[in-house]
């Protein structure tokens, strides 16, 4: 016997909606139990494609190994075992692997981060399981599972249709049919049907543009049709960022200038007459620290661990470069509701029979006469509880879209029960919301005829109205008046919603809104709050200080968005501009761009216009942040240099075209991010300044030293030593440095601007000159004052003087003494481990041969701390003249 759940064996499109569900022994009201989710689950595995097997953590250990130069260092090692000194062999291949563990870590905690935040961006679907709608991860369906389908979701899996009401799904992606398929539930007799033509059919990784539906899962994972042509499908590499790009090419440049000076240094030496080996290794050596190969791996981890951060502060970032991006965003446009508001709303106001009524007048209703059969106010609070998708569950709580759940509050207040309102007039058909007719129609039957009721704007559907319901029944409608009530409405910044209602004899076949939504009788209107996040107006104010422009953008009446931006601060007047999308849409796109800049409020825009704003910003040269929810939303999300979906509002489409998703739905979030955007770069800066300057003297000092009659400084021990600890730990703990002060103040930086800009370049040289400058004095001074500690000396110099390099550039601008010295504790411990392990080298008995260095006596240790404490000064003396602007361009 088959069994039921081998999803292989049957042409799903003969079978009727019924034998589907029989054969995968379902129910289509209450769906799977928990029993056989966990059995079905067991045989079939998660409901995921077949990925590029990830690096395991002992791969990704030996992979520190492979780099050209450990390897060149490590042969190097070998040769100098056999041939030389095999103390300090075990010194060098110690130190490789130390440098090995600490990448390993740093890497492993970076790919962990972006596995993490894979798993949160992963689909999720609405299924019925236990007879309860449920919220899982897509991965977690299984054949026979209920799943409800919206307009927006991306399809999670393959279905049989056993639900449809106006659905259309996208299916390009699998057929190359560029317009949308209508569904039904009927099964199709042909049984090799071509893929597009089995219409009762949705299939993974297709998108649903309208309606919505109900699917029976019948395949998951590699077995659905997406799964068949998986492995056609290449994933493609992980691209780049711009900054991991510029790091590269700087990398190579700075890599053959290194190679060549390491070159030079074995040349001289050889000349000089000094040993062979000792040569070789130091060269090799000088180029393991000079070369910076790891500048862009670096930078990755610093973006994944970045990322993974702003997840404490409900950003969610889905690609590394919006991360470096954020810091130059000049614009962005923020959906109104939910996003600058809170999107708690509830009824206010509402307007019938030419009455107006607030709470506590239309609480009052059920008891006087208005709310008698067939009056205005009664069928306009039966429409606002059938023609709603919201509904109560199990604890009596109202489940739904935060403006429909307004609706059943307030006919809950007059003692209206939806429940027993739908059996009594149940719905039989509907027109779904969509953003081109801007209203939503539903079709119930009475015991006499059919009655349909539809929402929406008041200027879309008083079009569409030839009376309006009173008291005395039906009368001639003044449209205009209507629409100046709800300007009127909307100037006090509510959201108004018209309503109106037809009666039918049968039910009508036709599917087109125009023949449907036609000859309408007006009920009313009604008013809803949504009051501003009490947070969203600092972050707007914020926003500004950082050169950032706040702009709305919203589906609302143009009075209802004035009076919220006007209260937000995005305006600056109580009458300021705003431009409709019937302006916009008259407008060619030349002339929109001549005073884009000068719209900061946009009401009444189709979210298809979304995308001409955008290209009208960017093309005056703006970075632009956009934030979307919607289907149609996606194309203006892709368009903007960073797309922010909602992650609780958002549809499945917007989030898979975005780069960032606001987990809360909050404008702040996305200054927050900003800001958090800044620090991280400013701390790839500093990192970046850290390890060139050092290095750049590490090299100078061993090239300049047999030119001005010295012994080379270091032995291949100490540079290795220098490259691991004092460059490597301080320099990875700059990147948990707080954000500057000021950085929400300063203006968003050029995404073109060059990393190396604001003095950075010129500090590296000086800097790197001084440091060097000051090592070759120290060894000068000691090796002609006959010291035989002259090694153990510039060895300690530069060390000192690397440490004081790095708690000096913890700010670009600001002292150290005014940023706090333990204000970055992980820097702070860093630099004292640090100092203890350079103490350790020099007073440790066990570790002077390693090391060949040799105790200092106090006179020549206070000579180093003074020598290496000159770079600490200057750097701080650059500071100041910074704050003042007396040198660099800030």
């Amino acid at each position: 016997m088959n069994n039921p759940t081998d999803t292989k064996i049957h042409n799903w499109h003969t079978l009727s909606a019924d034998e589907a569900s029989r054969q995968l022994e379902t129910n289509h009201q209450t769906g799977l139990s928990a029993v056989q989710v966990a059995e079905r689950m067991a045989r079939h595995g998660p409901n995921a494609l077949q990925e590029k097997r990830r690096r395991s953590p002992w791969r990704m250990l030996l992979d520190q190994f492979t780099e050209f130069m450990i390897i060149v260092l490590i042969v190097a090692a070998i040769i100098s075992g056999f041939v030389g000194d095999v103390g300090d062999t075990i010194f060098i291949i110690v130190i490789v692997i130390l440098n090995a563990v600490v990448g390993f870590v740093q890497e492993f905690r970076a790919e962990r981060a972006m596995a993490a935040l894979k798993r949160m961006s992963e689909a999720s679907a609405r299924v019925i399981r236990d007879g309860q709608v449920k919220a899982i991860n897509a991965s977690e369906l299984v054949p026979g599972d209920i799943v409800l389908l919206e307009a927006g979701n991306v399809v999670p899996a393959d279905f049989r249709l056993i639900e449809a009401a106006q659905l259309r799904i996208d299916e390009s992606a699998l057929t190359g049919e560029s317009v949308a398929v209508e569904k039904q539930i009927h099964r199709i007799s042909v049984i090799d049907a071509p893929l597009g033509d089995k219409t009762c059919l949705a299939y993974k990784g297709t998108i649903v543009t309208y309606g919505r539906g109900r699917g029976l899962v019948i395949a998951t994972g590699m077995q659905s049709e997406l799964g068949k042509i998986a492995s056609l499908l290449s994933e493609g590499d992980d691209r780049k960022t711009p900054l991991q790009k510029r790091l590269i090419g700087f990398g190579k440049w700075i890599s053959l200038v290194a190679l060549a000076i390491c070159m030079l240094v074995f040349a001289i030496g050889i000349t000089r007459g000094e040993p062979l080996l000792l040569m070789f290794m130091t060269a090799v050596s000088l180029a393991v620290a000079a070369i910076p190969e790891t500048l862009p791996t670096v930078v990755t981890i610093s973006l994944a661990l970045g990322a993974h951060k702003m997840v404490k502060q409900h950003a969610l970032i889905q690609s590394l470069p919006a991360v470096e991006i954020l810091g130059s965003v000049t614009i962005i446009c923020s959906d109104k509701t939910g996003t600058l508001t809170q999107n708690k709303m509830h009824v206010t106001t509402l307007y019938a029979d030419g009455i107006d009524a607030d709470s506590v007048r239309w609480k009052a209703l059920q008891n006087e006469a208005l709310l008698a059969e067939n009056s205005p106010w009664q069928i306009l609070f039966n429409a606002l509880a059938l023609s709603n998708d919201a509904h109560l569950d199990g604890h009596r709580k109202i489940q739904g879209e935060p403006t429909e759940a307004a609706f059943l509050r307030s006919a809950q207040e007059v003692g209206l029960d939806k429940a027993s309102l739908e059996n009594k007039t149940p719905r039989i058909k509907e027109l779904p919301f969509d953003s081109e007719r801007k209203r939503m129609t539903t079709f119930h039957r009475t015991e006499k005829n059919i009655i349909a009721y539809t929402k929406g704007s008041p200027e879309a559907l008083m079009s569409q109205c030839t009376r309006t319901l009173t008291s005395s029944g039906e009368q001639a409608i003044d449209q205009g008046s209507m629409l100046q009530k709800a300007e009127a409405m909307a100037a006090k910044g509510l959201r108004v919603l018209a309503f109106a209602y037809r009666h039918w004899d049968t039910l009508p076949h036709g599917e087109k809104p125009e023949e449907l939504e036609c000859n309408l009788i007006f009920l009313g209107f009604v008013g809803l709050i949504d009051p501003p996040r009490n947070e969203a107006k600092e972050a707007v104010s914020l926003c500004k200080s950082a050169g950032i422009t706040p702009v709305m953008i919203t589906g609302d009446h143009p009075a209802t968005a004035r009076a919220i931006a006007y209260q937000l601060g995005i305006l600056a007047d109580s009458d300021g501009r705003v431009m409709t999308g019937a302006e916009l849409a008259n407008l060619e796109q030349r002339t929109f761009e001549a005073e884009v800049e000068l719209v900061r409020v946009y009401a009444r825009v189709d979210p298809a216009q979304k995308i001409k704003i955008v290209r009208a910003l960017q093309d005056k040269g703006e970075i632009v942040a956009m934030t979307g929810d919607g289907v149609n939303d996606a194309p203006a999300l892709k368009a903007a240099d960073i797309g922010i979906a909602m992650g609780n509002s958002g549809t499945d489409v917007a989030r898979e075209a975005s780069r960032m998703v606001l987990l809360d739905d909050n404008f702040a979030t996305i200054v927050d991010a900003i800001r958090y955007g800044r620090r991280l770069y400013d701390n790839i800066r500093k990192f970046v300044r850290y390890a060139v300057t050092t290095n750049s003297a590490e090299v100078l000092i061993i090239f300049l030293a047999p030119f001005l009659g010295l012994p080379i400084p270091f032995l291949p021990t100490h540079i290795l030593w220098i490259n691991l600890v004092t460059d490597g730990i301080p320099a990875l703990a700059l990147t948990a440095e707080p954000a500057e002060r000021g950085v929400m103040r300063r203006p968003p930086r050029p995404p073109r601007e060059s990393l190396f800009s604001h003095g950075m370049w010129q500090h590296m040289i000086w800097v790197g000159l001084l440091m060097a400058g000051l090592t070759l004095f120290a060894q000068a001074w000691a090796y002609h004052m006959g010291s035989s500690h002259w090694q153990t000396i510039a060895f300690t110099v530069i060390t000192l003087s690397q440490l004081g390099h790095v708690m000096a550039i913890r700010s670009e601008k600001e002292s150290l003494f005014s940023i706090g010295i333990f204000s970055n504790k992980p820097l702070v411990i860093a630099v004292v481990m640090t100092f203890m392990l350079q103490m350790a080298t020099i007073y440790v008995p066990a570790f002077n041969p390693i090391f060949k260095t040799e105790p200092l006596n106090m006179n020549e240790l206070v000579f180093c701390f003074a020598l290496s404490s000159v770079v600490f000064i200057a750097v701080e003396i650059e500071k100041w003249l910074i704050r003042h602007d007396w040198i660099y361009e800030t």
